[in-house]
């Protein structure tokens, strides 16, 4: 996994998951990765989660479903601007809605500051 949570190839890779999150023992950054640990999805075949139509959606989202670290993930996709794949049960237009939403929001929030 690079930094930004996806391989060149746009697929999650569980192994490198894992090895990130368990590779940092200390340091600002652990926190921001132990939460990997805890993913439901964690072991899972990296394929589900970037499925090539609206079906595939559903059954990865479906995984996220009741996942103690959902939110985390979600933020995590969002901060990193992942592009591809379920993450945090929402799927790439659902987390393009949520950063328009959250521009519009703090634009609005800005507007009125002023």
């Amino acid at each position: 996994m690079t930094a930004y949570g996806t391989t060149p190839t746009g697929t999650r890779g569980t192994i490198t998951v894992e090895t990130e999150a368990e590779g940092i023992t200390s340091g600002a950054n652990a926190a921001g990765f132990t939460w990997m640990l805890k993913a439901r999805c964690r072991g899972a075949n990296p394929t589900e989660f970037f499925p090539s139509d609206g079906t595939g959606v559903i059954s990865a989202q479906s995984v996220c479903d009741g996942c103690t670290v959902r939110s985390e993930c979600l933020e995590y996709a969002l901060a990193h601007q992942i592009e591809h794949g379920v993450w945090g049960g929402a799927s790439e237009r659902e987390r393009r809605r949520i950063l328009r939403r959250r521009r519009g929001a703090a634009t609005t929030g800005a507007a009125v500051t002023q």
